[in-house]
């Protein structure tokens, strides 16, 4: 065979076996990627978005209200007018404060800015509403475009802030619940997106013959919440008085029907602004009610006698016969508040003089381990399982550690961390009989024609009814007889209990920085309420009776008529 023949036809043999090898790329290695291609080219798919729940008081009215809304955004390089020309006529119509020079100076330069950009797309403003969005097209200004959206109003301004939380965005710039409601109940609220489906010719345009396939968005669910609106405000506007009359960094109030475990108010301040919860610091955002701890003090006594009563081991008139002086354990002295001491004075007296020796002598009759497992039954120690998202609960020390120091601090509310939503659980398992309740925001979810209630986890009993019976008259005697007695309101039959407790820094206790604690239910035989009241580290005076007490009482005088409570006698 000639050269030039054997020649050609190895070079056909190696063109034959490159186009197979480029054919095998192609169809099979490549083959999944260029169908998915091919499909992108002629088919369109556009998510919709869901509307978000709203969330409502008890009374059905808005706490927070979703509403279209529009994302502004701007194509820099088709305005038909100057970036200064733009922003002057833009910066009136998206200010947040009106009649402010300083801030229309800002805003403008703001805008500028952003108009200035080299870029096919740059956002000037979220969430408008539809009032800015009409005023802004009337300017009839070229390169300007919109994108549905919703926002979240709040009729009642920045009240409840911290339990209702906030919508912020996620790292892909989807909206999403943080804190409070908004994060515990983020799914729900969020709903379900839909999908639109279908095809497009080469140019893009929607081939009508081709078939689409829709799956409709579900709205997320509205919730029906606990929260009294009046009773709310009232408490967030004697909360403010309270803070700025007594000095203090801050405080809480919390108030739940004992019997249901249903939250009617919860309120901190400081708080912030959720439909600008941009503008503050991130610490703001925690609802210091369930995420903040503190060692409660005196408050802690009356679980304590409770278990005591509850065991047997003392009575409302059992002499403490180790209460004539201080308390020597190991190299400490356990003394009084007051430094002043009763020989053989009786429990009941014991609660009204917030004896720390009494309490001691209540936590030796116990033992650690029994006093270890009444903490455990009161909930302390443990999440109370309330739906607000950020909880925390700080451990008790571990069974079998406790020494007897442990015991005599644990007995009178030291050296056991705790938070404001496990002390107002465990004094409701007192004003309720015996039983630990389950605290809850919500009471209902609605959706498109329904209605769901949302049961709560059923009632423990944990103490014996005598022993609640007990317990809360001890607390009624403190309130008539105790530090506090000067606030009292006459008529009213009242349990309640003081605490003023220091602050550990830094491994010691600081003698200047303390939590004042009042804690009470009304009426005593057959309570509406349970309410905790707290301030941080307040000026005017070292004892809680001249401060939370007299907060406490200053808001029962509203909600005694509110809840239909008559004066006895």
């Amino acid at each position: 065979m000639p050269v030039k023949i054997r020649l050609l036809s190895v070079l056909f043999i190696i063109l034959f076996l490159a186009l197979t090898a480029r054919l095998f790329y192609w169809q099979v290695i490549k083959g999944s990627t260029l169908a998915d291609q091919a499909r992108n080219q002629h088919s369109t798919s556009t998510v919709t978005t869901a509307p978000r729940g709203n969330i409502l008081a008890s009374d059905g009215t808005p706490w927070v209200a979703r509403a279209p809304s529009w994302n502004l955004w701007v194509n820099p390089h088709l305005l038909n007018l100057s970036a200064p020309e733009v922003s002057g006529k833009l910066a009136p119509l998206l200010m947040d404060e009106e009649g402010d020079t300083d801030a229309l100076t800002n805003e403008k330069e703001r805008l500028r800015i952003l108009l200035e950009k080299d870029s096919n797309w740059v956002s000037l403003k979220q969430k408008i509403d539809d009032s800015i969005k009409i005023n802004i097209e009337a300017l009839d200004i070229e390169g300007i475009g919109y994108d549905a959206a919703e926002a979240s109003f709040y009729p009642e301004s920045s009240s409840a802030a911290q339990l209702l939380g906030f919508v912020g965005k996620d790292n892909d710039g989807a909206d999403i619940g943080y804190f409070g409601l908004e994060g515990y109940y983020n799914l729900p609220l969020s709903g379900k997106p839909g999908f639109v489906g279908g095809e497009k010719d080469a140019k893009g345009s929607p081939i009508l013959l081709g078939g689409t396939t829709q799956i409709s968005a579900i709205s997320g669910v509205d919730l029906l919440t606990s929260i009294d609106k009046r009773v709310q405000i009232v408490v967030e506007d004697e909360l403010a008085k309270g803070i700025e009359k007594y000095g203090a960094a801050g405080g809480s109030i919390t108030i739940m029907d004992p019997k249901s475990g249903k939250i009617l108010a919860m309120a901190s301040l400081p708080s912030f602004d959720p439909a600008d919860y941009g503008l503050y610091n991130d610490s703001l955002f925690k609802n210091p009610v369930i995420s903040n701890t503190f060692e409660p003090g005196s408050i802690l006594k009356v679980v304590v006698m409770a278990a005591g009563l509850d065991a047997g081991v003392v009575e409302p008139d059992t002499p403490c016969d180790i209460c004539s002086g201080p308390l020597k354990l190991d190299k400490y002295f356990i003394k009084t508040w007051n430094d002043k001491y009763t020989a053989d004075i009786s429990m009941t007296d014991v609660i009204v003089e917030s004896d720390n020796i009494g309490m001691s002598f209540v936590g030796q009759k116990l033992g650690t381990d029994t006093l270890y497992d009444y903490f455990v039954k009161f909930g302390i120690g443990q999440k109370t399982g309330i739906d607000l998202q950020g909880e925390v609960a700080p451990k008790l020390r571990e069974k079998g550690t406790w020494n007897v120091v442990d015991l005599a601090t644990a007995s009178f509310g030291q050296g056991v961390a705790v938070t404001g939503i496990e002390i107002v659980r465990a004094v409701s398992a007192i004003a309720n009989g015996g039983y630990l309740v389950t605290p809850r925001v919500v009471t209902a979810v609605n959706g498109d024609g329904w209605e769901e209630k949302i049961e709560a986890d059923p009632p423990v009993r944990i103490i014996k009814q005598q022993a609640a019976k007990e317990i809360t008259q001890m607390m009624v005697e403190a309130a008539e007889r105790g530090e506090a007695k000067w606030v009292k309101i006459p008529g009213f039959k009242v349990a309640g209990k003081t605490g003023t407790a220091q602050i550990p820094v830094a491994g010691h206790y600081d003698a200047t920085n303390t939590i004042h604690s009042f804690v009470g239910f009304a009426p005593a035989g057959n309570p509406k309420f349970v309410m905790l009241v707290t301030l941080n580290s307040p000026q005017s005076s070292p004892w809680a009776a001249e401060t939370a007490a007299p907060l406490w009482f200053a808001i029962a005088k509203d909600l005694f008529p509110y809840f239909g409570i008559q004066p006895e006698g």
